[in-house]
């Protein structure tokens, strides 16, 4: 969901990556903001989903192959039996992309592919992540079942951002915002109200 808030500033809410986005949806998107100053992209209650539909939106924020984060993969039974740290790049989305200021909006219900987001964009100069430290659940999913017939499912590749932190346990935002009690009686977010502040003072800055 988008639109185009009243000091034109965008506004995309994803709540999943549980499904895949079109490259013609997308460009669609990009088109439809692309008159804005500012954007925001709100991750908060996103438990995860697809990884190749986090890095699809992440790739509209490049203009050439980038290396995004580091995975490593089980190569014995061993606790420390792991490969050594592959790099994971991203091609810059093939339509319009985004050139302008971005705030990601996060919490601690930032899970999984939506957590891998935040990790592939959070180094790019234009973004600023404002909200809580994220859920983590970084690493490609591993599903099993156990003789009791409960059911098991752990991050099986740890992955790491560029600067080599592993993000299993969670990322922190590079602004801390909570929503107010006298916010939330008023029906005011105050995690989208802190972001919009910080984007119209980078497009003062830029301007």
């Amino acid at each position: 969901k988008y639109r185009t808030l009243d000091d034109n500033i965008g506004y995309i809410r994803c709540a999943s990556f549980n499904t895949a986005i079109g490259d013609g949806n997308l460009n669609e998107v990009m088109r439809e903001l692309s008159l804005c100053d500012a954007l925001i992209v709100d991750l908060r209650n996103n438990g995860g989903g697809l990884l190749t539909t986090a890095q699809q939106l992440a790739s509209i924020f490049i203009n050439s192959t980038t290396t995004i984060a580091y995975m490593s993969h089980k190569t014995g039974t061993g606790h420390a039996d792991f490969s050594a740290p592959e790099a994971v790049t991203l091609d810059p989305f093939p339509g319009l992309r985004w050139q302008k200021p971005v705030a990601v909006l996060t919490n601690r219900r930032t899970y999984s592919a939506a957590n891998s987001f935040v990790m592939f964009v959070k180094h790019l100069p234009q973004v600023i992540v404002v909200g809580d430290k994220t859920g983590g659940g970084a690493g490609l999913p591993f599903s099993s079942e156990l003789p009791n017939g409960w059911s098991l499912r752990f991050s099986a590749c740890p992955m790491y951002d560029i600067n080599m932190v592993c993000t299993e346990s969670g990322i922190e935002p590079d602004v801390h915002a909570d929503i107010t009690s006298e916010d939330y009686a008023r029906n005011r977010d105050t995690i989208i109200e802190t972001a919009r502040k910080l984007l119209r003072e980078r497009c003062q800055t830029t301007n």
